[in-house]
């Protein structure tokens, strides 16, 4: 069976992994412009003041896009393009970027999906102390609503944050990404709480400036799985999967809950109770405003089943399990138990707003990019996400990550996850197989996997 009628399929992409021009045009520097400046921070000392010269090249991309069948875009906006210092005046030839952008989708067709954070944070704002700021969730909405009141009346979706596990937990917790700074976990709990009120208030700036906006919310997280299909393995990888363990922000419910349950998870108060920021009277009704869609980003997951007494434990991985070329499981399974789960707990419209993997792919002597085991992957996890919406999931779209290769963040320049190939030196994009394979499972709608 194919996936429902209107399904949407797309790619994705982010601001600083693909536009350059990093100092071009009034943009003011972000967080990961100075952690990049950092010796030893990021992979051969890349950084993202090239990258895919998106910035440039966006016409020849939304070509692209529109040759391989998409129906979709979703692209991240720059903070700092827009407003330079955070919260200052409004830079016009910013925003006049992503409106030639928008113009150039819909003439070909191809809706755009706008993340308004995707971690390119404005340094000015993280010297004011970001995300620990009283002012940082209005800072958000006041960023927000400059957005919408110039691009509004073309840009109808959005979603509010990509991955707070990442740019908060990874980022002041374990510090592998930009600005790569350790806080203790009151000050994480503090900035987690401004984060969810930020995209509150997000909400409500798109509310009242474009009324017919649909607006989500994109966070992650490992979806792990039944090892058997037992019962009670099933409900050992569901407690698992909303689990708050010991890396806490990469919590499922930690991020999740609050926005469509209006509450922090249980968990949650029992592990860190006392370390939680004072939680004001209308906290969460801001943060649990009404959204249309849930974005979740699922790349993998990890077995689960019951450990005989009510909890759960992680089976381990067989030896020579298949990994990727970033060295991350693959996981199929991942793709119909997390929407399912999703589904179940939060009756909430699913997008699947990133999955894919990275490949060691080359330019062939035929001067083509073959590139067999992401066609494999896609087939696998796609085929699972139908049976998950055959199964009763409300999944509304998926978006591959991503367009083209990328910047990808501390990793450099090193692993590559587009469906088309960049050649970072000369900018040259060739389309690979998965694209053509793409554009042709997007024409009868996932029915031929």
């Amino acid at each position: 069976m194919p996936f429902r009628k209107d399904f949407i399929w797309g790619g994705a992409s982010a601001s600083y992994q693909v536009e350059g021009a990093a100092h071009e045009d009034g943009r003011g520097p972000s967080v990961w412009d100075m952690f990049c400046k950092q010796e030893g921070k990021v992979l051969n000392e890349a950084s993202g003041d090239m990258a895919c010269d998106h910035y440039h090249r966006y016409q020849e991309d939304v070509d692209i896009m529109k040759e391989l069948g998409y129906k979709a875009y979703r692209f991240s906006i720059a903070w700092p393009r827009i407003i330079p210092d955070g919260d200052g005046p409004v830079n016009s030839k910013g925003l006049d970027f992503y409106d030639r952008l928008l113009d150039s989708l819909l003439k070909v067709g191809v809706t755009p999906y706008a993340t308004l954070f995707h971690w390119d944070y404005p340094y000015a704002l993280f010297r004011k102390g970001g995300w620990m700021n009283p002012s940082s969730p209005q800072w958000f909405a006041d960023y927000t609503s400059a957005v919408a009141k110039r691009l509004g009346d073309r840009l109808k979706n959005y979603f509010t944050m990509n991955e707070p596990q990442c740019f908060i937990g990874i980022s002041y917790d374990t510090t592998e990404h930009a600005p790569g700074i350790h806080f203790p976990i009151w000050d994480t709990l503090l900035m987690a709480h401004n984060v969810l009120l930020g995209h509150g208030r997000a909400v409500q700036a798109l509310r009242a400036l474009v009324p017919d906006a649909k607006i989500g919310y994109a966070p992650t997280g490992s979806a792990h799985y039944p090892a058997s299909d037992d019962p009670m393995d099933r409900e050992a990888a569901r407690k698992a999967y909303f689990a708050v363990e010991e890396r806490t922000f990469w919590s499922v419910s930690l991020w999740s809950d609050p926005v469509f349950l209006g509450k922090y998870p249980d968990e949650l108060l029992a592990r860190h109770g006392q370390h939680m920021p004072k939680i004001g009277p209308e906290d969460m009704s801001i943060i649990s405003q009404k959204i249309d869609f849930l974005g979740q980003n699922i790349y993998n997951g990890a077995p689960v089943r019951c450990d005989g007494k009510g909890g759960y434990e992680y089976v381990p991985r067989k030896q020579g399990y298949a990994f990727t070329a970033a060295k991350w499981p693959v996981t199929p399974e991942a793709l119909y138990w997390g929407p399912t789960f999703l589904w179940e707990r939060y009756k909430t419209p699913i997008f699947i707003t990133e999955n894919g993997l990275s490949c060691q792919d080359v330019v062939s002597l035929d001067g083509k990019v073959h590139d067999p085991n992401r066609i494999d992957f896609l087939s696998r996890y796609l085929r699972c996400l139908r049976k998950a919406s055959e199964d009763g999931a409300d999944i509304r779209g998926y978006f591959h990550w991503c367009v083209t290769d990328n910047f990808e963040w501390a990793k450099g320049y090193t692993d590559r996850f587009g469906m088309v190939y960049c050649d970072f030196e000369t900018q040259k994009r060739i389309i690979k197989d998965s694209g053509y394979w793409y554009r042709d499972m997007i024409k009868v709608n996932g029915e031929n996997l």
